[in-house]
């Protein structure tokens, strides 16, 4: 059964930082492009970022210069570093395992 376990969300004020992690058993995570997408309230789920087996990272636009992804294979996490939070990041923040298998998402909320 494949199963993604998110942590790291919270409260956190404008221009702060958060780091969300996605763990994942071992035979879900090898050989698998992991995904970030978020969920915005009222909007539809959208692409945040993802990484390759290689390394290969890719992030959307609107947050390339403030967030990184990573992946540790040897314990089977991937990461979302989230620097210089804006009030508009503020999402239910989910992994994703090839594009088809999710977890149950973790909420980010950046308030003053």
């Amino acid at each position: 059964q494949v199963q993604l376990v998110e942590s790291g969300g919270g409260l956190v004020q404008p221009g702060g930082s958060l780091r969300l992690s996605c763990q994942a058993s071992k035979t879900t995570f090898t050989g698998s492009t992991m995904y970030w997408f978020r969920q915005r309230p009222g909007k539809q789920r959208e692409f945040v970022a993802s990484i390759t087996t290689d390394n290969d990272a890719t992030l959307a636009h609107d947050v390339k210069d403030r967030f990184a992804v990573s992946r540790n294979n040897a314990n089977t996490t991937v990461y979302l570093q989230m620097n210089s939070l804006k009030p508009e990041d503020t999402a239910a923040y989910y992994c994703n395992r090839d594009l088809r298998d999710w977890g149950q998402g973790t909420q980010v909320t950046v308030s003053s």
